[in-house]
């Protein structure tokens, strides 16, 4: 049974913030000024799952990072959006040009930034530890920490209450 209070039989895709959301709130520095990300591999596997089985998936990130790039381009996932500065304008053409209605879309967002696109879709969702302002907008707090599980949390939600969560073969491998 989810947790969520919502018909998640109507989720039809998931839009993503990274940091916060995918990666923990506190990056590592490289030397050279580029913020090194950890992922967590859960979260990994539940994107490819959800991309295989037919959900449209998209990353849309303040940051610029080509690896957050490489990373998520590897899952499958095709519309990642970096350097982002307003989130709504990409959620916006993103969900039009796969016609998604805001009731089939669900956005992870951890932070300020990410408010006004958690207000544009039928499922807004924030870690355990977002701001205080993004778990206010969200329906459903994952009791996951960003980088921890929040992706899977809720994408495994979905997937069982729709019977796809370990529904055929291409759950059993990468």
């Amino acid at each position: 049974m989810s947790r969520i209070n919502y018909d998640l039989s109507l989720i039809r895709a998931f839009a993503c913030d990274v940091d916060g959301v995918l990666s923990p709130s506190v990056i590592p520095m490289h030397i050279s000024g580029e913020p090194l990300r950890m992922v967590n591999i859960k979260d990994g596997y539940a994107i490819q799952l959800a991309v295989k089985l037919g959900f449209k998936f998209a990353i849309i990130s303040g940051g610029r990072s080509e690896g957050v790039r490489t990373r998520f381009a590897g899952l499958g996932v095709p519309d990642i959006f970096l350097g982002v500065k307003h989130k709504v304008p990409v959620l916006q053409e993103w969900m039009q040009r796969h016609s998604l209605s805001p009731e089939q879309v669900a956005y992870l967002g951890d932070d300020i930034p990410d408010i006004e696109a958690m207000q544009c879709v039928g499922l807004p969702v924030a870690p355990a530890d977002a701001a205080i302002e993004a778990k206010e907008a969200a329906l459903y707090i994952s009791p996951c920490l960003g980088g921890y599980g929040c992706g899977r949390d809720v994408i495994e939600q979905v997937l069982k209450a729709q019977g796809l969560w370990m529904g055929d073969r291409r759950a059993f491998g990468w």
